[in-house]
């Protein structure tokens, strides 16, 4: 079922969405060689608690995973696509880092999601990162009454074969709300006209994921969450809680 959201719930879940910028906002300042992924965690964990949040993440068991994430972001390093589990791991000179974090807040949900270069960035991960925030821009510009879920798709898709990267099969947005998890899902591979339609009052979690070698699909780590490329090379991963309104597109996850 999907539940349209009014001016009250949109206003509720832009606190909630503020709380998720925050603390995206300060694990990006943290994060430097010689901080670990636990630490970067704390970080997250300590920004929620601050604002009155509880994390979404934290607990989570879907029907894919061995367990309950154990964390309150998804901490994905290098070649490690979304979903993973932060541990003692270091960061180091040149690491391309994506954080997913999500925050509960008075009973509303947000989702968001930024890739950085820790220290000294490639330039093939700079324009990798790049192409990323340009596919979500897209998507979120495609994001207006009238269109459907498969031009937000389109829109993405568009961005990442121009710029010849992967877009890993079968992973994209949903919708959100009460929960992290709501219907629609929202494909980053799709097509115009076709799909879900997109009436104000809709919120969405819009989140591409672009691989480096331009491949589509991907590996599973032992843990059962970690996702990663086939080829080793490296991906990001870019996500905005967005209300779908009569005056466009509204992010809900900005800082």
């Amino acid at each position: 079922m999907v539940e349209l959201k009014n001016d009250t719930a949109l206003a509720a879940m832009r606190e909630a969405g503020r709380v998720v910028g925050e603390a995206l906002a300060a694990v990006e300042r943290a994060a430097a060689v010689g901080v670990s992924l636990l630490e970067l965690d704390e970080v997250a964990r300590g920004v929620l608690s601050g604002a009155g949040a509880v994390s979404p993440f934290l607990g989570y068991r879907p029907s894919f995973a061995p367990v309950p994430f154990p964390a309150v972001i998804c901490a994905s390093v290098n070649d490690a696509v979304v979903h993973g589990i932060p541990d003692g791991y270091r960061l180091r000179d040149g690491d391309l880092v994506s954080i997913d974090c999500g925050a509960v807040l008075d009973g509303w949900a947000g989702d968001a999601a930024v890739s950085f270069a820790v220290g000294t960035p490639r330039a093939e991960d700079a324009a990798l990162i790049d192409a990323t925030r340009r596919a979500l821009e897209a998507g979120i510009a495609a994001a207006v009454v009238g269109n459907r879920t498969g031009d937000i798709g389109h829109a993405i898709a568009a961005v990442a074969r121009r710029a010849r990267r992967g877009v890993p099969e079968g992973f994209g947005g949903h919708g959100i709300g009460r929960r992290m998890h709501e219907e629609p899902s929202v494909p980053n591979e799709g097509r115009p006209g076709r799909g879900y339609p997109l009436k104000p009052g809709l919120v969405l979690a819009i989140e591409p994921m672009l691989t480096g070698g331009g491949r589509s699909d991907y590996l599973t780590d032992e843990d059962g969450w970690t996702l990663r490329t086939t080829d080793g090379s490296r991906a990001a991963h870019f996500e905005h809680t967005v209300a779908i309104t009569e005056e466009g597109p509204r992010i809900l996850t900005l800082p």
